[in-house]
């Protein structure tokens, strides 16, 4: 079971979100806001697997309320206006549904998140995962990844040993794949193995000493 929580500052827009997770076994709604102040309060009491978040609200954006998370839990913006979908999948947002959104448009941003989950889960459990190059899947142990690097519409994982893989993959379906306690994002362009940061300067990461840079609005606790 999925628990989750939905910020809105429009109850008619919590009222579908409520409608529309009564159809899906598998969600379980455990509280809706309309002040986010209440929802950042309940959150540092509450562990929560999923977020169905508003981006415009009177006070603070969707975007920079979740970037006041750490670690922010898996999210689903919830919107009237298409111009933040950039910036949302920057964050490494789920999905951006685009009101008003159809119970199967719904459905299917739930089922990214259930697949995400599991995905997040195995690579936990397994401390392995297998990595797509070309016609091949390559099995690869977590602690070997130094970093990850986003090219065009590939990422390359850095592994020990100078070795290097190239898969067809975004960096938010990378982080899909693995756990948040062992990588960190630091950049749009970089993922960092935690246990291979060597040092932290202000703008800098340092992984095996190969300098990596830190992004704006990528602050992180190791």
């Amino acid at each position: 079971m999925i628990k989750a929580i939905a910020i809105d500052d429009e109850p008619i827009a919590l009222e579908v979100i409520r409608q529309h997770c009564r159809s899906i076994p598998f969600i379980q709604l455990e509280q809706c806001f309309t002040d986010p102040d209440a929802a950042m309060s309940w959150l540092n009491d509450n562990k929560v697997d999923l977020l169905f978040l508003d981006i415009r609200m009177p006070d603070i954006s969707g975007i920079d309320f979740l970037k006041q998370l750490n670690p922010a839990p898996p999210t689903i913006f919830t919107t009237a206006h298409s111009e933040h979908a950039v910036q949302s999948f920057e964050l490494d947002a789920l999905d951006y549904l685009l009101k008003p959104f159809s119970t199967e448009r719904f459905l299917k941003a739930c089922l990214k998140a259930k697949d995400w989950l599991e995905l997040r889960s195995a690579a936990k459990r397994d401390a392995f995962l297998f990595i797509k190059t070309g016609y091949e899947q390559v099995k690869v142990q977590l602690n070997e990844i130094i970093y990850i690097q986003s090219a065009g519409n590939y990422v390359q994982f850095v592994l020990q040993g100078q070795k290097k893989l190239l898969s067809r993959s975004t960096m938010a379906e990378t982080m899909a794949m693995l756990p948040p306690e062992d990588f960190v994002r630091i950049h749009r362009q970089y993922i960092a193995g935690k246990q291979h940061i060597s040092r932290i300067e202000k703008n800098t990461v340092y992984c095996e000493e190969m300098a990596l840079p830190v992004g704006a609005g990528y602050g992180f606790n190791l």
